[in-house]
């Protein structure tokens, strides 16, 4: 696997929202967008490629399939899925299509997944009364 010569992009923070907390029950229409976004987020190979985005900044295709240690036309389809959710989006540079992540928050919620894997993967222990 290539190095990731890049230093990490930054983003800004999410916009502000209120806190769910303070939010309406979910409507159907809203509930069945959010479980879209969980499902295009819930493969193993799409978050690997967002995280590789984040570590390279603007790769191209092929940048992004070496660093992940796959075939193009298969990082290809995996990206399309990305973009087609407005989650990516993509520019042109010669011959090439550069990607990046649009919304910051995908970042954040990354984020919060890993702690929440790591967090229930290695529960704290109680400590003893």
């Amino acid at each position: 696997m290539a190095p990731m010569a890049k230093p990490p992009l930054e983003f800004p923070a999410c916009p502000p929202k209120a806190p769910l907390a303070e939010r309406p029950l979910l409507d159907a229409g809203l509930a069945s967008e959010l479980a879209q976004v969980f499902e295009v987020l819930a493969s193993d190979t799409r978050l690997r490629l967002l995280h590789a985005l984040v570590l390279l900044g603007d790769p191209c295709m092929s940048e992004l399939a070496e660093a992940v240690g796959m075939k193009p036309q298969a990082v290809s389809n995996q990206l399309r899925r990305l973009v087609d959710l407005g989650i990516l989006s993509t520019r042109r540079h010669g011959t090439h299509v550069h990607y990046s992540i649009v919304d910051p928050c995908v970042t954040k919620l990354m984020d919060h997944g890993l702690c929440l894997s790591e967090e229930t993967r290695h529960p704290a222990q109680a400590s003893a009364s």
